[in-house]
C-alpha cells in the first residue's frame, strides 16, 4: 500500500483530491518503481488539480504532480537498480500518466535522469521543473548570443517558481536583472535573488499602442505571455532574444510582426517536457554549477500532500511565492 493525493470526478463530472491508501497494484505500466520522497507544485499541477483538470488530465482516477526526485525499489532496465536516486521531470507525467503525489510512482527508464552527484532529493524539487525550465531559457539567450554586457534582462513573473529561479541564476551569471512583479511585497525577496531593478507589472500591462518602443531589454524570460509579452517585444533591442516559458497571463499574443521585421527579434519555445536525456544532464550539470545553494533555498517553502489542493488553487490566482517543495512522505 501507498499514500496518494488522488482525484476522482463525482457524478456531476467535477474533479476532487483526497488523500487515499492503494494498492501497489495500481501502479501503472512501468519499468521502474521508485519511493517517492519530494515533489513540488508548478503552474501545471494547479490546472491538473483544478475542478476540471486544466484540459490536461485525460483518465480518471489520477494522481498529479509532473516532476518528483526519490530512491528506486525495483527496476526492470539494467540503467537502474534498487537503492539508486533518481530525478523525473516531464514527459507529460502527472497529466497523461500517473506522478509524483504519490509515496510510490512507477514510470518508464526513459523518463528519469540519475540524480546529479552532490545533490538531495530534496534539492533537485528546489530547482524542479520551474528551474529546469528557467536553466533552458537561459542557455537558449546565451545560444542566441546574449552576454552581461549587453544589457539588463527582463524577467516577467519573476516571484513565481521559474521567474524566482531564472532571477538567481541571471544574477549569479553577472547580469543585470529587472524583475517584473505586481505584488510590492515580493520586491525585498526579488532584490534578495539578485534583481537590481524593480519593474511594476502595471507598466507592461497597457495592450501594445505602437509596434515599436525604446530599446530596453538585450534580453528576456517570459512566463506571462499574453498582452504583456506583446508588449516586452517592442522593447527589445536590435537582434535580441524572448524566451517565452509560460502562459500565466493568456495563451493569446496580440501582437505584430513588425518587432521581428524590423529589429530582427527572436521569439524563442522553450519546451521542458520533451527534451532528450543528453539535453536534461546537460541543464542539470549547469543547475549544480550555476545556481547559489543560498538563493534557492531562499525561494523554498515546503508543504505536504494535503496541503496542495488550497495551493494549487494559490498558484493559479498568482499568489505562490517562490519554489513550493512538496515532503510526500510527510503527514501533516
Amino acid at each position: 500500500m501507498f499514500r496518494a493525493l488522488v482525484l476522482e470526478k463525482d457524478a456531476e463530472g467535477i474533479a476532487h483530491a483526497s488523500i487515499k491508501q492503494m494498492d501497489d497494484s495500481a501502479l501503472p505500466a512501468g519499468d521502474v518503481t521508485v519511493a517517492v520522497e519530494y515533489s513540488s507544485l508548478n503552474y501545471k499541477d494547479g490546472l491538473c488539480l483544478s475542478p476540471t483538470g486544466g484540459g490536461l488530465v485525460r483518465a480518471y482516477p489520477h494522481i498529479g504532480g509532473i516532476d518528483f526526485a526519490g530512491t528506486v525499489l525495483g527496476s526492470d532496465d539494467q540503467r537502474y537498480a534498487a537503492g539508486d536516486k533518481v530525478v523525473l521531470t516531464g514527459w507529460r507525467v502527472g497529466e497523461m500518466h500517473w506522478g509524483g503525489y504519490a509515496a510510490k510512482a512507477r514510470v518508464k527508464a526513459d523518463w528519469l535522469v540519475p540524480l546529479p552527484k552532490g545533490l538531495t532529493t530534496r534539492y533537485a524539487m528546489a530547482v524542479g521543473t520551474a528551474g529546469l525550465t528557467a536553466m533552458l531559457a537561459v542557455q537558449a539567450l546565451e545560444d542566441h548570443g546574449l552576454t552581461p554586457s549587453d544589457g539588463e534582462v527582463l524577467v516577467t513573473g519573476a516571484a513565481g517558481g521559474v521567474g524566482s529561479v531564472a532571477v538567481a541564476l541571471l544574477a549569479n551569471l553577472g547580469y543585470q536583472v529587472a524583475a517584473v512583479t505586481g505584488r510590492p511585497e515580493t520586491e525585498a525577496y526579488l532584490r534578495s535573488l539578485g534583481a537590481s531593478r524593480i519593474v511594476q507589472r502595471s507598466d507592461l500591462s497597457e495592450t501594445v499602442k505602437r509596434p515599436l518602443e525604446a530599446e530596453i531589454w538585450a534580453g528576456c524570460i517570459d512566463a506571462v505571455g499574453g498582452a504583456m509579452l506583446a508588449r516586452v517585444l517592442g522593447q527589445m533591442k536590435y537582434g535580441a532574444s524572448v524566451a517565452a516559458v509560460g502562459l500565466a497571463g493568456g495563451a493569446a499574443l496580440p501582437a505584430t510582426v513588425i518587432p521581428f521585421l524590423l529589429r530582427g527579434v527572436n521569439l524563442l519555445g522553450i519546451d521542458s517536457v520533451m527534451k532528450p536525456f543528453a539535453d536534461r544532464e546537460r541543464v542539470w550539470a549547469r543547475i549544480c554549477t550555476d545556481l547559489p545553494m543560498d538563493r534557492l533555498e531562499a525561494m523554498v517553502h515546503l508543504a505536504t500532500l494535503e496541503d496542495l489542493p488550497a495551493l494549487s488553487a494559490a498558484i493559479l490566482k498568482g499568489a505562490v511565492q517562490g519554489r513550493m517543495v512538496i515532503d510526500v512522505q510527510s503527514v501533516a
